[in-house]
């Protein structure tokens, strides 16, 4: 028997479609419903490693957690990671197999796929009650629609209900809502079953006779109307897409447990990838994390991190050019902390000789660490446990690089050389008494009264977002509405709206 679906899609990207599935996830597992997440094809520098070693988007991994199973490579089977603006690795049931321009891609690559995409749409359909599928972008993107595999392309195969989101809060939804729908064909849009408002702010009772008139105009119906709410961006896809002098997404900072906080700076380099790993810092009361781009912005830091990055040799060049590169080193010859992970951990070292990632051959590093890295064509794929600093610590590596450590203390398969750490393990801060002991660390090194606060614990932080994820969709949806299109599908007879798609 197959299980009930859903494809959950948007009027642009940003819309808010990884949110509002994991909220429809969270919704279902807590109704009893065996539910799983899938996204087929996923374009993010934010990924994570399975427990069987493959990579996937870290949007589904938020998703099965908020489906509270265990991510598999099933739910993203299509990653892929830019490395610039024209070409991306493309990473195939968590493993990479190879780099790809867009037009080649585009060109033929994608539709071959579209058989994997759906053998583990399917296969996760006869193991789960419902799944819930995220699209990508907008479904009318026309001119990609010949090989879409990850809107109507996937919905039109499997026979996927489509659940249309918008942003209020941009402006415009109404126009986009009917938009999307006017762009498709008679089959794709016999599929389009209705709309969700998200980020509403106000009495949504002013908004009902634009939500009637919208039902009048397309004859499909808006499942519900999501308040905006503070913090709840949570795994987002694109590090590229965050304010270099914002703090992390809209989280607010609590008061410290002691009497100073503590300042991060975030070097906010190129092709930035898994930048969640700051995430678990700035869940900590009096902890202050920004993304910066210039030297003088670390000044004031008490921690600066260089984050992982799809562009090792390119990060580097882009930190000499700015000066961040000069200030790092002198940061570290002070004895003032930093923290660098892959990437950023590679970066720090001596040399790094890459004929994978940038074929640029042997390359100088900033030289603060005793490491020096070579790039393997085989990308290590793990999920590490260890300890550090006297306590537990567990991570995921993803990297090219192979880091032959030659001096220092050992620091999760990395190095410490004072008040410097590499390592290559993401992932590691959200260890709930290792981040504590790293923090106690660097506030005693910044000469700052800070104290971590003993109780912060970020897994059931997460929890808390998701379960409050459910409630939007509980207290905002109608739910008896979109359980009936996940069971039994889209309406059956809803209107062609014209013009359609180009011929």
């Amino acid at each position: 028997m197959t299980g009930g679906g859903l494809l959950v899609a948007g009027t642009t990207s940003d819309a808010g479609k990884s949110v509002v599935t994991a909220g429809i996830c969270r919704w279902l597992v807590r109704q009893g419903v065996k539910v799983a997440p899938f996204k087929a094809q996923n374009m993010s520098l934010n990924s994570f490693v399975t427990r069987e070693g493959a990579e996937i988007g870290r949007a589904q991994a938020m998703q099965a957690q908020a489906c509270r199973v265990e991510p598999t490579a099933l739910m993203n089977p299509v990653l892929l990671k830019p490395g610039g603006e024209q070409s991306s690795q493309v990473v195939l049931l968590g493993k990479p197999v190879g780099e790809l321009s867009a037009r080649g891609y585009h060109g033929g690559r994608q539709q071959q796929l579209l058989g994997t995409v759906l053998e583990c749409l399917a296969e996760l359909r006869g193991t789960y009650d419902a799944v819930i599928c995220e699209g990508a972008g907008s479904p009318a993107e026309i001119n990609l629609r010949r090989t879409d595999i990850v809107n109507m392309g996937i919905a039109r195969n499997a026979g996927l209900p489509v659940l249309v989101v918008g942003d209020i809060d941009r402006g415009g939804v109404f126009a986009s809502f009917f938009g999307t729908v006017a762009l498709l064909s008679w089959e794709d849009q016999e599929l389009i079953a209705g709309f969700l408002v998200n980020k509403f702010r106000g009495d949504v009772s002013l908004l009902e006779p634009g939500i009637d008139m919208l039902h009048d105009l397309t004859g499909r119906r808006t499942y519900g109307v999501l308040p905006f709410r503070h913090g709840l961006g949570i795994d987002e896809e694109d590090g590229l897409r965050i304010s270099l002098r914002g703090a992390v997404r809209e989280s607010e900072v609590s008061s410290p447990v002691g009497e100073d906080v503590l300042r991060v700076a975030v070097c906010a380099v190129p092709l930035m990838s898994n930048f969640t790993d700051v995430d678990a810092l700035a869940a900590e009361p009096g902890v202050v994390v920004r993304f910066v781009d210039r030297p003088e912005e670390l000044a004031d830091a008490d921690l600066v991190v260089v984050p992982g990055t799809r562009g090792t040799v390119r990060a580097l060049e882009w930190l000499r050019e700015r000066g961040l590169a000069r200030a790092l080193v002198r940061r570290a010859a002070e004895g003032r902390p930093i923290l660098g992970i892959c990437g950023g951990f590679q970066l720090l070292g001596e040399h790094i000789e890459d004929d994978v990632e940038s074929r640029r051959g042997q390359v100088e590093g900033l030289g603060v660490l005793p490491v020096r890295v070579r790039f393997a064509r085989e990308k290590t794929l793990t999920r590490p446990v260890g300890e550090a600093l006297g306590e537990p610590v567990e991570g995921y590596e993803i990297h090219h690089g192979v880091a032959e450590v030659t001096g220092g203390e050992p620091f999760l398969d990395g190095c410490r050389v004072g008040r410097t750490w590499g390592t290559h393990w993401h992932g590691s801060l959200e260890s709930d008494g290792f981040r504590r002991a790293f923090l106690r660390e660097v506030a005693a090194a910044a000469g700052r009264r800070f104290v971590p606060a003993p109780d912060t614990s970020f897994a059931a932080l997460r929890e808390e977002q998701l379960d409050r994820l459910g409630d939007l969709i509980e207290q905002h949806a109608d739910t008896d509405a979109l359980w009936r299109l996940i069971e039994s599908g889209a309406p059956q007879g809803l209107p062609f709206i014209p013009p359609g798609a180009p011929a």
